[in-house]
């Protein structure tokens, strides 16, 4: 057995150290102005540093060279005429990041806020998501600058079609596998499919995931991001000898994601009492009435001040910021990237909060994630936490394979246990390492490893 000395340890790291700087200096040269995407390379690359000097043989592969370019990036525009015969023109964008461990698989988000850099960054952390699942599927994401709210459903379905037609060259059920994102959800997902059958004149169930359950969708999958987020956080709260019961939890946002997680909290006992959308919050110190939420979101498009007309004891408060200083026990951040700054975490610090877990794509800033760690906060990040979503869609494409549907019971239970096995391995990977407890440097280093071996066997492509 080869005992390795303290300086050869020392020269390790400060050789690895020095590898992800140069490698992270080049990223910034080539990619100048995506403040996301930078973002998101440097998260995972703070994490790096331990196996890189513990595993020397991924710096000779060039791996994180490698890592940060994506294997395709696709831009193009999207023509499609309004009710008022108009014609308009938005920007559609699809990243095939990494398909080391399988076919490409994230997201289609349209949002106004969609550019390159936000489509990169979401494609480079769904790698690594998409490694800790186990299951066999690649990084990518795409969306549109197009934004659904407050179009037609004959503009969107125009949209969509138009979206579609392009899209659909690159696509396929062992090449690329999107599925919705924000501002896109069955009704989006359903023009999509039908444009894509049409122009292949087949029905290929497999190339799109968030289908409609009569046309080859997964029960399960509507609920899956909120309720895997629930479930991460649940099984780091009782390794530390915490659960939900009697907790009170804020929610950021009240999208699926959101009102799946308020649902599956509330039902293991917590008492959810704020949640909010891009105009502002609503905070009921008696707890949320979820069910009132889910019809104002989901069948009536309202917006969430709504609430208070019916729960008139509730308070709404415009802008959706200051929700995070609502004193709470659990903090599931389930809106968008970077909603919590270095301010907010210290307040949610101040006022006692005992676990985070990210339920959005990066929503908290690298600031504010250093706050929760050095406060000792139970603290769950994104690509572990939101890895629900994209694991069910995993499973529908399994399903459509092999022609079966499984029952909601089903696929929850394999929620469930491919969430737990998530914590697990991050729990050990950051033990491992060095790092106990830091669930951010474990969950980097699982996926990280699973695709950099995967890349290594497969030679340099």
């Amino acid at each position: 057995m080869t005992t390795i000395t303290t300086t050869e340890r020392n020269d390790a790291v400060e050789t690895a150290h020095n590898y992800v700087n140069a490698v992270f200096e080049t990223v910034i040269k080539r990619n100048p102005n995506e403040s996301e995407f930078q973002q998101a390379v440097k998260e995972v690359f703070q994490s790096l540093t331990p196996v890189l000097a513990k595993h020397p043989h991924y710096i000779k592969e060039g791996i994180l060279e490698r890592i940060v370019e994506p294997e395709r990036m696709i831009s193009f525009r999207v023509p499609w005429v309004d009710d008022d015969g108009k014609v308009q023109v938005n920007r559609g964008f699809r990243v095939q990041f990494n398909s080391a461990i399988g076919p490409y698989k994230g997201g289609l988000r349209f949002h106004p806020s969609v550019n390159a850099s936000i489509v990169k960054f979401l494609g480079f952390e769904q790698i690594f998501k998409n490694a800790l699942t186990g299951q066999p599927i690649g990084g990518g994401k795409g969306g549109s600058d197009f934004d659904p709210k407050g179009k037609s459903n004959v503009e969107i379905m125009r949209f969509c079609q138009s979206f579609m037609s392009e899209l659909s060259k690159y696509i396929g059920p062992n090449t690329d596998v999107p599925a919705g994102d924000i501002g896109v959800g069955a009704r989006e997902i359903g023009y999509m499919f039908g444009q894509y059958k049409k122009m292949r004149g087949g029905f290929e169930a497999g190339v799109l995931t968030g289908k409609g359950i009569g046309y080859g969708g997964s029960l399960a999958r509507t609920e899956a991001t909120g309720y895997g987020t629930v479930y991460f956080v649940d099984e780091m709260l009782k390794d530390h000898g915490y659960s939900y019961v009697d907790r009170t939890v804020v929610v950021s946002g009240s999208g699926n994601v959101s009102i799946y997680a308020m649902e599956r909290a509330s039902q293991l006992g917590a008492k959810v009492i704020a949640c909010s959308d891009s105009s502002g919050y609503i905070w009921d110190e008696n707890g949320i009435d979820i069910n009132t939420v889910k019809r104002l979101k989901e069948v009536e498009s309202k917006r969430i001040s709504e609430y208070v007309i019916e729960h008139p004891h509730a308070t709404f408060v415009e802008g959706c910021s200051g929700i995070w200083s609502i004193p709470c026990d659990i903090a599931l951040p389930c809106a968008t990237q970077n909603e919590i700054d270095k301010n907010a975490a210290e307040t949610l610090v101040k006022n006692g909060v005992k676990a985070v877990g990210e339920g959005a794509n990066m929503p908290s800033t690298l600031d504010a994630i250093s706050v929760f760690l050095e406060n000792k906060v139970l603290f769950g990040p994104a690509k572990a936490v939101n890895a629900g979503g994209v694991a069910v869609s995993a499973l529908e494409m399994a399903q459509n394979s092999s022609r079966l549907a499984w029952t909601f019971e089903e696929v929850d239970q394999k929620l469930h246990a491919i969430m737990k096995n998530i914590y697990q391995q991050s729990k050990e990977a950051a033990k491992e390492y060095g790092y106990d407890g830091n669930l951010v440097v474990g969950s980097n280093i699982v996926g990280f490893k699973k695709v950099a071996d995967a890349m290594i066997a497969q030679g340099v492509i």
